[in-house]
């Protein structure tokens, strides 16, 4: 049984949408297909469904009746204003995390076991599965429910490039990056939390933008 933390399905099929959008995956005019994506991603077409109308109210796509969906043409600036306010956002949840307190000690393990086996055969579903449990257990941490919603909203999974090095590099500094995030939670050091995701988030979006023309 999945956690109650767990994020909606439609958020985490739009988050996969999204990210290859964002990475040029599926390009500007490219067909969604409705069924093709529930089949490639083994679950029903309704989160798909849900998913899609999310991904068209954020300007992603344009729907078409009964034909799935098309690909819009998006530049630097729209995703830099996407990773912009995940920024102030999501360091401002860190912050909050760290003053209400939160227990930090079983994803820290983890990180501390994916860090030791030195991050050479990672395992991508294991990886995504955890970076998504860290950060949403930091936006209920936060404890402020619209800003737990705007950032499901804005949730774009891991910011990784195409190649495989890239990816393993990805996780790498990642995993770092959040064993650092989650001390300075755990000590309650507000600031520095609040720091160090604003650090985490721009990393991720100047992966992202380096698929883009200045």
């Amino acid at each position: 049984m999945e956690s109650l933390k767990m994020m909606p399905a439609r958020i985490r099929i739009a988050s996969i949408l999204k990210k290859a959008i964002y990475s040029g995956e599926y390009k500007s005019g490219d067909e969604l297909s409705l069924t093709g994506v529930a089949e490639q991603l083994g679950i029903s077409r309704t989160p798909v469904r849900e998913a899609f109308q999310t991904l068209e109210a954020e300007g992603l796509i344009t729907l078409r009746m009964n034909k799935g969906a098309i690909v819009n043409a998006i530049d630097r600036k729209f995703v830099r204003d996407n990773f912009e306010m995940r920024i102030l956002l999501e360091s401002e949840a860190a912050a909050r995390a760290a003053q209400r307190g939160m227990d930090t000690e079983a994803l820290l393990s983890q990180l501390y076991l994916m860090r030791d086996h030195g991050l050479k055969e990672v395992d991508v579903a294991s990886y995504i599965e955890l970076n998504q449990e860290i950060h949403t257990a930091i936006w209920h941490a936060a404890d402020n429910a619209k800003l737990l919603q705007y950032l499901m909203e804005l949730w774009n999974g891991p910011s990784t490039g195409h190649s495989r090095p890239e990816q393993l590099l990805h996780y790498k500094n990642s995993t770092y990056e959040h064993i650092s995030i989650l001390h300075f939670i755990r000590d309650q050091k507000a600031e520095d939390a609040r720091k160090a995701m604003v650090q985490h988030i721009s990393r991720s979006m100047n992966n992202i933008l380096k698929y883009y023309p200045e």
